[in-house]
């Protein structure tokens, strides 16, 4: 987790770097530092999007396996070779009963 800086904090820190740096390349070290901070969100947010891109292909991943599962599973086939059979045995026994 990033510090948390208060007011005087950063009035302390402003102060320092006013001194140490000067009035006249303040502007452009404060540019510089404003750009790299652009850049590193951008890489930040960069990584957290491949991240997320790894995380979305994986789940697809299950997904397809899980399809191919239910595929090669094929419950309305055994559920249509169940029925048949029960329709086999039916038909039998009313045979058998018509018989006799």
């Amino acid at each position: 987790m990033l510090p948390q800086i208060g007011f005087i904090e950063f009035l302390l820190i402003a102060i320092v770097a006013l001194i140490v740096v000067g009035p006249r390349d303040l502007p452009s070290m404060l540019r510089k530092l404003g750009n790299m901070v652009a850049k590193a969100r951008g890489m930040a947010r960069e990584f957290q999007g491949a991240f997320d891109d790894m995380g979305r292909e994986v789940e697809l991943d299950e997904l397809r396996r899980e399809i191919e599962q239910i595929k090669s599973a094929n419950p309305i086939g055994d559920i249509a070779g169940d029925l048949e059979a029960d329709i086999e045995d039916t038909n039998k026994a009313l045979r058998d009963d018509t018989i006799l």
